[in-house]
C-alpha cells in the first residue's frame, strides 16, 4: 500500500510547528518574562536548558531556518495540482488531514510572527516611541 503524499505533508507541517515553537521559546518568552518582571524565570530557564542561550545567540539563523520550513510547508499545502483521491473514504481522510495541516501551519505562522516581533521589532519600536 503506497503512502499518500498528504502523510508526508503532515510530517513536514509538524516539523514546521516544532521549529517555529523553537523561535518562540528561544527569543519571545524570555523577553516577555523580563518585561513582566519575571527575570528570575529566565535565569532558571537558561540554567535548566542551556541550549536556549545558543539559540538566542544565533537567533537570525533560527528564524531563517524556521521561515524556510514555513515556506516549504506552505508550498506543499497550497501548491497547484494537489488533489485528494477519488475514493470516498480516502477523500474524507485526505480532507481531514488537510484541514489539520492548515490549522497546524497557521498556528506555526502565528507563533513565528510573535517570536519575530519579540526578537527583532519590539525593542527598536520601543526605542523609537521613547525618543
Amino acid at each position: 500500500m503506497s503512502k499518500h503524499p498528504v502523510a508526508g505533508e503532515r510530517n513536514i507541517t509538524l516539523i514546521t510547528l516544532f521549529t517555529s515553537t523553537g523561535t518562540l521559546v528561544c527569543c519571545a518568552l524570555p523577553i516577555i518574562f523580563v518585561t513582566l518582571g519575571l527575570g528570575s524565570v529566565v535565569v532558571s530557564m537558561t540554567s535548566t536548558f542551556p541550549f536556549l542561550i545558543t539559540l538566542a545567540k544565533h537567533k537570525a539563523w533560527v528564524f531563517a531556518a524556521s521561515a524556510v520550513m514555513l515556506a516549504i510547508s506552505g508550498w506543499l499545502m497550497y501548491r497547484p495540482g494537489r488533489h485528494c483521491p477519488t475514493d470516498p473514504e480516502l477523500a474524507r481522510k485526505c480532507a481531514t488531514v488537510q484541514k489539520w495541516n492548515a490549522r497546524i501551519y497557521w498556528t506555526s505562522v502565528v507563533i513565528w510572527g510573535i517570536g519575530f516581533f519579540a526578537a527583532f521589532l519590539a525593542l527598536p519600536l520601543r526605542k523609537m516611541l521613547e525618543g
